[in-house]
C-alpha cells in the first residue's frame, strides 16, 4: 500500500526545502507559503501589483545558481522571519515583512551569488501569486503541488549506478510503496491521499536543476540525459491539482482512480 513518507514546502523559490509533518491545501490557492517569495534577477521586471507569470530563468534558481544549494533556510510564516544557514551557522536572520529586512536579504544574495545575479536581486511577492515552475502554463498549474514516487528514483539509481538524493526533485509530496513509474499514468485521474482529493495534471519534465546535489551543492550528474537514454523521456514525478480543501500528513495512504471519469 502506497503511503506518504515526507512532505515539504519551499517558501522562497530556489532555496532549501522545509520539511513538515503535514500540509494544509486549498483548492483556490494550493499550498500556503510554497514558492511564496522569489529572488528576481537584477534584470527582471516584476510588478507585484500586476503580477505576470515568468519563466524560472528570471529568478535565482538551481538550474543556473547551484551555489544556492549550499545554504539551508528556515521561514516562520507567523513572524515573517527568514533565517539563512551556511556551514551550520546562521549568516542572516531577517523579517521579510519589513522593507529593511527585505533589503538585507537582497544585499546578502547580491554578494553571495555575485555577477550571476545580474545586478542587485529583488525579493518579490504578490498577493495570490506563486513562483512555481508551472505558473507560466495556467493558474491551475501555479496552484498545483508536486509528487515524487520514490520507486521511480530508485529505478533511475539502478540505471545510473549512483545514489540520487530525492530532494534533487524538490517535490512537495514523496510517496513509497508504488511500482516504478506508476505516476506516469495519473494524468486526468483522481488521486486520493488520506481524505484529500487531487487530480493528475501533468508529468514533471526535468531540467538541469536536478543535477545539483542538495548535500554538496555540486553539479555532479546529467539526470535529464540519463532519463532520456534509459527510459525514453525526461519526466520524473507529477503535478497534482487540489480538488478540495483539506490536509495530508506523513503516513497517509493513497489511492488512484481507474480513469479520467474518476476526476469528473
Amino acid at each position: 500500500m502506497a503511503e506518504v513518507t515526507a512532505l515539504y514546502r519551499y517558501p522562497v523559490k530556489g532555496l532549501s526545502a522545509e520539511p513538515l509533518p503535514a500540509l494544509t491545501l486549498a483548492r483556490a490557492s494550493g499550498l500556503a507559503f510554497d514558492r511564496e517569495y522569489a529572488l528576481a534577477l537584477g534584470t527582471t521586471e516584476f510588478d507585484p501589483q500586476n503580477p505576470e507569470p515568468l519563466d524560472k530563468g528570471f529568478f535565482l534558481m538551481l538550474r543556473s545558481n547551484e551555489v544556492l544549494a549550499a545554504l539551508s533556510t528556515r521561514f516562520d510564516p507567523e513572524s515573517g522571519q527568514l533565517t539563512v544557514i551556511r556551514d551550520g551557522e546562521a549568516v542572516l536572520t531577517e523579517d521579510l515583512t519589513s522593507e529593511t529586512g527585505r533589503e538585507a536579504v537582497e544585499d546578502f544574495f547580491e554578494s553571495y551569488v555575485g555577477p550571476a545575479a545580474k545586478g542587485r536581486p529583488r525579493l518579490v511577492r504578490a498577493a495570490g501569486h506563486k513562483f512555481t515552475d508551472g505558473s507560466v502554463i495556467s493558474p491551475a498549474f501555479m496552484r498545483a503541488v508536486s509528487l515524487i514516487n520514490l520507486a521511480s528514483v530508485r529505478a533511475l539509481e539502478e540505471r545510473t549506478g549512483q545514489p540520487i538524493h530525492p530532494l534533487r526533485f524538490r517535490a512537495n509530496i514523496y510517496v513509497d510503496g508504488l511500482e516504478p513509474w506508476a505516476e506516469m499514468d495519473w494524468v486526468d485521474r483522481e488521486v486520493t491521499i488520506g481524505s484529500l482529493r487531487l487530480r493528475g495534471l501533468a508529468r514533471t519534465p526535468r531540467c538541469a536543476a536536478v543535477d545539483v546535489n542538495p548535500e554538496t551543492a555540486a553539479r555532479d550528474t546529467n539526470l535529464p540525459k540519463a532519463l532520456k537514454r534509459n527510459f525514453g523521456h525526461v519526466d520524473l514525478g507529477i503535478y497534482l491539482e487540489v480538488l478540495a480543501d483539506g490536509a495530508i500528513a506523513v503516513g497517509d495512504r493513497m489511492a488512484v482512480g481507474t480513469g479520467p471519469e474518476d476526476a469528473a
